[in-house]
């Protein structure tokens, strides 16, 4: 039978005519058997054809490279019976089966893709190093964002910044910047660098003896200024403030803080007050005479608070007796007559009976008493209402500077 054509059905007849004798019968028997056998029709099979060049869809793969050898020749790459070896490009890691078939059934015998594996190529600026600027502990610092390349198709997802931004002020120190950049399989890939920031500084200032400082910013960085400041009774004497430079060294030279000289040979009251100017208070004791009760009890306690009234920068002015015997004096100096006589009219204070007047810095009539005060009342009113900033701090420095 020729290949192709349908089978035929075969019918075998088999008759088989058998004469036995049996003996003692007087006869002959004859028996009939008759034996049939059918062949059925086979399945018929698929009409395979290797000369077709397109057996099964053709093959390919996105990143990647399939490479294909058939029976029948370059030309006919998925034939049936072709094989093709599977490879991803570069970043790329083959998922599937690296080789596969093009079978009867017109399928190849597997499946495979190139999943993107590499992460993106990224890039961070250098590290930055920068100066505080004058007066200031923080630098702004700049710096363009980070380089990156998608080593796969080009397209990167999303860059991240862990940090502050470009354009921002950075505190002493060093501060890690890092980037993190996603390509569009999600593969992760980042950079870090640092921006360092330092402060110029001078050497820590000394406050001079009988004096304070008062500086700006934090008082020894690049740009700062300390002014130089005396205690009540001392005058500067010298440069009245530095700067740091630079170079990290403070401009001029240190002052000192010298007693403070009172001048009695003025021309007016005012004269002798404009010396205590922003300096001192006055607390100025009048009394009709020496021997007045008030005066002795008055003078007694503030000769025993001689402590507690220089940490309040007060001076005394006495104006005792009457002319032509009056006496005025500050400390150990003796004022003229005519400087008594106008310091009464312009403190406005009366001859007749004891009394006295505090005057603040400011040259302002700030309490009056008729009567003695201890020196726990006096230096409870100041306290309260007359301290500056500056002074409440020394206070709390000293409190127990006249126990």
């Amino acid at each position: 039978m020729a290949q192709g054509e349908a089978p035929l059905l075969l019918l075998f007849l088999t008759r088989l005519v058998s004469s036995t004798w049996y003996e003692g019968s007087g006869y002959d028997t004859t028996e009939r058997y008759n034996n049939e056998v059918y062949v059925e029709e086979a399945p018929q099979a698929p009409a395979l054809d290797y000369r077709v060049p397109q057996w099964c869809y053709s093959l390919n793969v996105h990143n990647g490279e399939a490479t294909c050898y058939s029976p029948r020749g370059g030309n006919y790459r998925s034939s049936l019976g072709t094989r093709c070896e599977l490879s991803c490009d570069r970043g790329f890691r083959l998922i599937g089966r690296r080789s596969v078939q093009c079978l009867p059934s017109r399928r190849w015998s597997g499946t495979a893709y190139c999943r993107h594996i590499e992460p993106p190529k990224i890039r961070c600026p250098e590290t930055r190093e920068r100066m505080a600027e004058p007066e200031k502990l923080t630098a702004t610092v700049y710096w363009d964002p980070p380089h990156v390349k998608d080593s796969a198709d080009g397209i990167i997802k999303r860059v991240t910044l862990r940090g502050p931004e470009p354009g921002s002020e950075f505190p002493e120190g060093e501060h890690i910047i890092r980037y993190i950049a996603y390509d569009q399989a999600y593969n992760r890939a980042s950079c870090k660098f640092i921006v360092r920031v330092q402060v110029r500084r001078c050497p820590v200032l000394k406050p001079p003896q009988h004096g304070y400082l008062s500086c700006t910013s934090e008082g020894n960085n690049y740009g700062a200024t300390c002014e130089y400041l005396c205690d009540g009774g001392y005058e500067r004497q010298g440069s009245p403030s530095r700067v740091c430079q630079s170079s990290r060294h403070w401009s001029g030279s240190q002052p000192i803080c010298a007693p403070m000289q009172i001048n009695v040979d003025v021309n007016s009251a005012a004269g002798l007050l404009d010396q205590f100017y922003e300096k001192r208070r006055l607390l100025i004791v009048s009394a009709p005479d020496p021997s007045t009760r008030f005066y002795k009890m008055q003078i007694a306690m503030l000769q025993q608070a001689t402590c507690g009234l220089d940490l309040r920068h007060v001076t005394i002015l006495e104006l005792v007796g009457q002319p032509p015997h009056e006496v005025g004096r500050i400390r150990e100096h003796q004022l003229p007559a005519d400087i008594i006589e106008e310091l009464r009219q312009f403190l406005h204070v009366t001859r007749s009976t004891f009394n006295m007047v505090l005057i603040d810095k400011q040259g302002v009539d700030r309490e009056r008493y008729i009567e003695p005060v201890t020196p726990e009342e006096l230096f409870t009113f100041i306290d309260t209402y007359l301290l500056s900033s500056q002074e409440v701090t020394q206070r709390a420095q000293n409190r127990d500077m006249c126990e």
